[in-house]
């Protein structure tokens, strides 16, 4: 048995047939199990933290006997009035687990049955339970920071006279964001988006500590990062890499961004970049972990995040959605 073969077997551990076959008993077994994992699924009371309730098993719903509120396995968190089972919740975690480049919600719809509305809010979902997992983290040690941009893309003209000079200001969309990265060697990826590369500089400022190293291009905004930190800069019209300075961590993350949003989502909304970027940053932070793990992450973290605000209600009416 080869090595190659080892390795994917090992990375190999969950899949559709594995979730629809637990049914959706041993699934919302699993939820309970990894909300609440300091009692080993028993239920607590999300309103006095007791650990002793009723269960209303028809609702899948307990009752406390302290203060006897109602509550369920998602009450309180991202996931509360959901309507889809514990099954195609999973199984919805699954393939995002098993998407490595991402995956558009059109496509989940589909393997879910499911509108792409219902998909694409469900998606949101979980980008915003992932990047909640670096909430206030700083990065430490050798650090890379680098940026790259995304959207506004103008389509030329036909007629070779039509054409127009893209690169001129007055023939931009407004639409083009760039994500500035800083992402930690063997550590955390922490992206931002902002209109311009040098409004990063600010962000990386904040999110490094002192007495790290900064690796840097030789942009000229990255000059004011030499007042605060040891800045190591490369050429890249030199060298990719010298001397052991180089941004290729960043480059990595870029990698797979660049893949997600071209080859997977085609188009981008600026108002939701920053949450694709920060679903390609948490999937390239635990890459080496199986698809297994990675989904059961997942729902752990979807389980201890609170209420999403964005998410929640009927806000459809009001914002225009684009994926």
């Amino acid at each position: 048995m080869t090595t190659a073969f080892l390795l994917k077997a090992k990375a190999r551990t969950l899949s559709l047939k594995d979730v629809y076959s637990m049914g959706e008993e041993k699934a919302y077994a699993l939820f309970c199990e990894l909300r609440w994992p300091e009692t080993n699924g028993s239920p607590v009371c999300p309103k006095c933290g007791h650990d002793q309730a009723y269960k209303i098993s028809t609702r899948k719903k307990f009752k406390c006997k302290a203060c006897h509120k109602q509550f369920s396995v998602t009450s309180e968190t991202i996931f509360a009035s959901h309507k889809l089972s514990f099954t195609d919740m999973l199984a919805a975690i699954a393939i995002v687990s098993n998407a490595a480049k991402g995956i558009s919600a059109l496509q989940l719809a589909r393997d879910l049955n499911v509108q792409h509305k219902t998909a694409w809010i469900l998606m949101h979902k979980l980008r915003q339970a992932m990047a909640a997992e670096t909430h206030d983290h700083k990065l430490d040690g050798e650090v890379e920071v680098d940026g790259a941009y995304f959207g506004g893309h103008i389509r030329p003209a036909n007629l070779r006279e039509n054409r127009i000079d893209r690169r001129l200001v007055r023939h931009q969309t407004g639409k083009r964001r760039v994500v500035v990265v800083a992402r930690e060697r063997d550590g955390r990826t922490l992206p931002t988006v902002h209109e311009h590369e040098s409004d990063g500089v600010k962000t990386v400022e904040q999110t490094v500590l002192n007495g790290s190293t900064i690796h840097a291009d030789e942009a000229s905004h990255w000059d004011a990062l030499h007042a605060k930190f040891k800045t190591l800069r490369i050429n890249h019209s030199e060298a990719y890499s010298l001397n052991g300075v180089c941004t290729n961590w960043a480059e990595s993350y870029f990698s797979r961004l660049r893949r997600m949003v071209r080859g997977q989502h085609h188009h981008v909304s600026p108002r939701y970049l920053h949450q694709y970027a920060e679903h390609a940053a948490w999937m390239e932070d635990h890459r080496k972990l199986d698809n297994g793990a990675i989904a059961k992450r997942i729902v752990g973290l979807a389980m201890g995040h609170p209420v999403s605000r964005q998410w929640k209600g009927y806000w459809q009416r009001s914002l225009n959605i684009k994926s």
